[in-house]
Order: structure tokens, then sequence, then C-alpha cells
């Protein structure tokens, strides 16, 4: 067994989202250091570096929104993380569209079928990172990824997830929580 230094988390896969935060001038970051956290009242956490343009954009608006892009959206979502919203509309540049959410200021991206509108509850400085805790206010789902009794379709919506330097689409479901009722082995 390789016994390694722990300059990465290397807690794998993550979600690969596209977070948009500001209000002025709106930006787009990609971000995989991100996950819920509790279920009442419902949060999610954000690690943002410190010297992003994003970081302050949250810090100062107080909210942000968790945008999940499709599996065929992997190449805006490597770009939206790769080049800085000080330099580039990144909304432009990718085609996005920006839509108003319901519960927030912050925008939405249209083409991405879940989006978690979210206002900061904690913001905790971490090192590199600062950890941003959000609430989920609203939740927005797009149609065509859900089923017939109106719950996400995993399968249907192929959502992106991120480990080692790589993009992953998710998709084929492989059991259910429960499912160890059934037996084991």
């Amino acid at each position: 067994m390789k016994v390694d230094k722990p300059g990465s988390a290397a807690l794998y896969p993550a979600p690969a989202v596209l977070v948009t935060c500001g209000l002025e001038r709106p930006n787009i970051i990609t971000l995989a250091w991100t996950g819920t956290v509790c279920s009442a009242p419902p949060s999610v956490v954000l690690g943002v570096r410190k010297e992003r343009l994003s970081h302050a954009l949250i810090a100062e608006a107080g909210e942000f929104v968790v945008n999940l892009p499709l599996a065929s959206q992997v190449a805006v979502v490597d770009y939206c993380g790769a080049v800085s919203g000080r330099n580039v509309d990144k909304w432009a540049a990718c085609g996005l569209t920006p839509a108003p959410a319901s519960q927030v200021r912050t925008p939405l991206i249209a083409e991405c079928p879940i989006a978690l509108e979210c206002r900061v509850t904690q913001q905790l400085a971490l090192g590199s990172h600062d950890l941003f805790i959000g609430q989920v206010v609203a939740l927005q789902i797009d149609d065509s990824v859900l089923n017939e009794q109106g719950q996400v379709d995993y399968e249907r919506a192929r959502l992106l997830a991120y480990a080692g330097g790589y993009y992953y689409p998710l998709g084929e479901r492989l059991g259910c929580h429960g499912d160890w009722r059934k037996g084991i082995g």
C-alpha cells in the first residue's frame, strides 16, 4: 500500500457543479469541493479559495446558486473552472443564459436541469479555502429530468462527478438505500 502526503482530500468522486454568484456582474465558478451537510434545514457547503473572484462575490452577496450540469456540458464545466471571471464573461463565452431565481437575487443557469438557491448561513476560514455553508431556500428542477412520480431520475439526468482530475458521468443505478435488508453476500 502506498502512503502519501494528504495534499488533497482524496475523497472521490465529488459532484462537479457550476456555482453562480454575484449581483452586479454575476460570475460562474466550477467547484467539486461541495456537498450536502444537513437535511433540516437543508444545507450545502462550498469550499472556495480566498483569491478567487467568486469568493468575494459570495461573501459580499451572502448567497449563491448551485447548478447541476449534465454530462453533455462537461466542456462548459471545465472552461468555467479554468478561466477567471475577472477576465472573461463566462456566460457569453459559454452561451449560457442567466435565469431569475425564485428566492435569491443571484441568477441560475437556465441550461442546467437542477438549481439549488442558497443563502449563506456561515463562513469558516480553513486555510487555503473558506467554507461557505448555505441553506437551500428553493430548488428548481427541469421537467426533463423528472420521473412519473415527480422525482429526479438520476439515470436520465446524467449529472457529472469529478475524481482525480477527470470528469465522469453519473447514471446507472446499482442499488437502493435499504437493500441490505434483502441480505448481504
